[in-house]
């Protein structure tokens, strides 16, 4: 008979009605992998992963849009049509089967969307004011809006109750509910505009026709701003007083707490941080919400691992714990606290690589864990046992190699790893050499302590030539030897340059009036952009391309500005770097432009930096390649299509991974060796 746990985090709750298992949950998050505004197998299979492994509820569909008027910014699931009852029941169904519970985030979007998305409808705003994210100014909302969006509201949740889902929470920060109550948003005069109770009347009425729509038995709650932490903004009094109002009323039966605002880049990433941020920045705010309204209290604000979760619920601070960036990272964390084994949960490193690509228009990745949101192709999230042992050598321990050699170690081969370094990590390892990126060193930590026990055998410090490897007798050979840093390919003076890598490594003293040439706009730039900073250089950051650092994306590259702003840096958009020539002790840059094609300015600097991104370190697979049995081919429509590579049988296959092949970015580097060695 199992003795029952006595951890904090396995004690059910118990939410009015409904027992949760557990007190973990993955709160509301729009991962974009809805297909035509629907919920279909990507997104049901996504959240199925992490019922099936423990967690107490998914609260699926970030800003499941209610209207038309409300078009999708970000993927989202349209709520407002009839045909989302039918796939969202399959997903409720599934998830309840597997022991979990489900509900949905229901929103309108106001002014934090576009217009030209959707039906072409014009945004609405509780004032003129443009969001400075979504860039629309919006129409000011007028009475038949306000009657037909609280309506749609109403609509919306009724279809959440037909489609068997448990309950709804109505998103009430920067959206439009919120924005009718935020004195910094709303400018109506009249019944909406002014005064505290004025502008808490649109959303109040939402949620009593809501109310008055699904019955007092049908779970409601609010996902609230609580403090916008701005002057002349919502106050926690505010907050708190809004919250007793519609608990009193019986109109709401959980609060999951914000504090914060979200309508810039900069304010997004105070409620959601990312890595080099302090961890649960409002745990402790959320406590004192949950202690002055009395209501059931879910909070997530950047708690990535179970102690401090386990601190959240033992210390009262909250009810449920929000663990959702940890669960994209991991969906297994619950199962592996119910079995002990905490040790090997998959780290989230705070990347936010997840939501980066969301609002680029991209779909919910992990930045090392590549078999989320892939579920429905077959991306495991533990590998299935090999039926034949084989001898695998993998060369170079970045991070493709290393999950190389993780993924052939948990299907049962033998495995060997050479490294030219005394240590791994690749280029993660110039990575973490910044302090406030220094959590991504949890993607070679994790994967090695993974790849030690089970059994891989390492071999640092060793260059690994042809012959050591065919001395092996490999049955299957990984060049995961990486990329290294290219020159910027100038008309003349290549050579009196240096690399972002050269600054990072420490290798080259930083210079006191530098150009930092950047045409891959990726964060090595950005990085040594700090380091030279940081010194008191004066500093610009040059590219060719009309927006800087374009790969680094919106919610990263706040950190860089703060640290960046202030100091003698300047940066220059749409000129390109031609040559460089020595003009006495210091150095000449010609400068042109893509945009005049006879442009040719003159500059000085004492040190110029180029970041042009890596060339592949491939000499190796070039050297084994003709000694292979398939010529280092690798079979496409077999790879994307989820099965395995042909095998002749005869010799050793050859296969290269990640920067080894181009240059690209870590996740890519992973998702090849997951999506190759899940099938050796």
């Amino acid at each position: 008979m199992t003795r029952p746990s006595k951890d904090p985090l396995l004690q059910p709750y118990q939410l009015r009605h409904l027992t949760l298992r557990n007190r973990i949950l993955t709160t509301s998050h729009e991962p974009a992998y809805t297909e035509d505004g629907m919920p279909k197998d990507r997104y049901r299979l996504y959240h199925l992963e992490r019922a099936k492994a423990g967690v107490a509820m998914v609260m699926t569909a970030g800003s499941a849009s209610v209207s038309r008027d409300s078009p999708p910014a970000f993927g989202n699931v349209l709520a407002g049509r009839d045909e989302v009852v039918p796939w969202l029941r399959r997903l409720a169904d599934d998830c309840h089967e597997a022991g979990a519970a489900v509900m949905i985030q229901l929103t309108h979007l106001g002014y934090r969307t576009r217009w030209d998305k959707g039906d072409w409808l014009p945004v609405l705003g509780a004032g003129p004011a443009r969001e400075p994210a979504h860039r629309a100014f919006p129409k000011v909302i007028e009475d038949w809006d306000i009657a037909r969006v609280t309506a749609d509201y109403a609509d919306a949740t009724e279809r959440m109750q037909a489609a068997g889902l448990d309950g709804v929470e109505f998103e009430v920060y920067g959206h439009l509910m919120d924005q009718m109550f935020s004195p910094l948003t709303n400018r109506l005069d009249g019944p909406y505009g002014g005064g505290f109770d004025n502008r808490l009347r649109f959303a109040t009425e939402v949620l009593e026709a809501a109310r008055k729509r699904v019955g007092p038995d049908f779970i409601l709650g609010i996902r609230y701003v609580a403090d916008e932490d701005h002057p002349g903004g919502i106050t926690t009094e505010d907050g708190v007083e809004m919250a007793r109002r519609w608990k009193a009323a019986g109109l709401i039966d959980f609060v999951n707490v914000i504090r914060g605002r979200i309508h810039t880049d900069a304010a997004l990433t105070g409620v959601i941080p990312l890595q080099g941020m302090a961890s649960a920045p409002h745990l402790d705010f959320a406590g004192r919400i949950r202690e002055e309204v009395g209501l059931p209290t879910f909070h997530a604000s950047r708690i990535p691992d179970v102690a401090t979760a386990r601190h959240a619920v033992s210390s009262g601070l909250l009810d449920m714990v929000g663990m959702t960036r940890a669960h994209i990272a991991d969906p297994h964390i619950v199962r592996k606290i119910i079995a002990g084994e905490e040790y090997t949960i998959r780290p989230c490193v705070g990347a936010t690589y997840c939501l980066d690509r969301i609002y680029q228009g991209g779909m919910a990745l992990c930045i090392h864990n590549p078999a989320t949101g892939r579920e429905v192709e077959g991306m495991p999230h533990v590998a299935a046992p090999a039926t034949v042992r084989k001898r695998v050598v993998v060369v170079g321990a970045g991070p493709g190699g290393l999950e190389a050699a993780r993924v052939a170690a948990e299907r049962g081969h033998e495995v060997i790893v050479f490294e030219v370094a005394d240590k791994p990590g690749g280029q993660v390892l110039l990575t973490a050499q910044s302090k406030r990126r220094a959590e991504m060193i949890g993607i070679i930590d994790w994967r090695m302590a993974q790849c030690q026990a089970a059994g891989v055998e390492f071999r640092f410090n060793t260059w690994a030539e042809a012959d050591d490897i065919l001395s092996l007798s490999p049955d299957v050979v990984i060049v995961a030897t990486g990329g290294l840093p290219q020159k910027a390919g100038l008309a003349a003076g290549d050579d009196l340059t240096v690399t972002a890598w050269d600054i990072l490594s420490g290798d080259v003293k930083p210079g006191a009036n530098v150009l930092l040439y950047d045409d891959a706009g990726d964060h090595a730039a950005l990085q040594a952009a700090e380091v030279l900073a940081a010194t008191g250089a004066t500093v610009e950051v040059m590219t060719p391309d009309r927006s800087f650092a374009p790969e680094v994306m919106g919610m990263n590259l706040v950190p860089y500005m703060r640290a960046l702003q202030g100091k003698s840096v300047t940066i220059t958009v749409t000129f390109r770097l031609l040559s460089v020539a020595r003009d006495g002790n210091r150095l000449k840059a010609v400068i042109g432009s893509d945009y005049l094609r006879d442009l040719a300015q003159e500059k000085h600097y004492d040190q110029i930096v180029v970041n042009h991104g890596t060339e592949p370190n491939a000499g190796l697979y070039f050297d084994l390649k003709p000694l292979s049995q398939n010529l280092g081919a690798v079979y496409y429509s077999a790879l994307t299509e989820g099965r395995p590579q042909p095998d002749t049988g005869h010799g050793f296959r050859l296969y290269r991974i990640g920067d080894a092949v181009e240059a690209r970015n870590t996740h890519a580097a992973i998702y090849d060796a997951l999506r190759l060695m899940k099938d050796i």
